[in-house]
């Protein structure tokens, strides 16, 4: 409990003292960022699948061997169920919409960077035939 809880003379359950401090929502928006990187790593590790990483030589450019990507989904996950805990997401509404929204975030970031890479992939197959 911290200070302003062991002040107050009336607490019925300790769930009156739930409240949030501010970096409270900010680790709940990167818990969903990271657990939602999970999800590609993952499913592209297991499929056999290269995919980029951060440990390609080429950051974007080059793509990272499946088990680079279980790892990373691995570790992803980790980071994500840390920032979880530590971000208090299911004690209330507003964390989990900080939540929901770095998952949102991230999801829509990368379908917008993965978008644009494979339209400039495409552009350099037709100018190379």
């Amino acid at each position: 409990m911290d200070a302003t809880c062991r002040n107050k003379q009336r607490l019925s359950t300790a769930e009156d003292c739930r409240h949030l401090n501010w970096y409270n929502y900010i680790v709940c928006f990167f818990a969903g960022m990271f657990l939602a990187n999970v999800v590609p790593h993952f499913v592209h590790g297991i499929s056999g699948n290269p995919f980029p990483t951060p440990f390609a030589r080429l950051q974007g450019k080059e793509l990272s061997s499946p088990i680079v990507n279980v790892a990373w989904a691995l570790v992803n996950l980790i980071v994500g169920w840390v920032l979880f805990q530590v971000g208090k997401v299911s004690s209330d509404n507003a964390a989990l919409v900080a939540f929901f929204v770095g998952i949102i975030a991230l999801s829509l970031w990368l379908s917008f960077l993965f978008t644009k890479r494979q339209a400039s992939s495409a552009t350099a197959k037709l100018t190379k035939s």
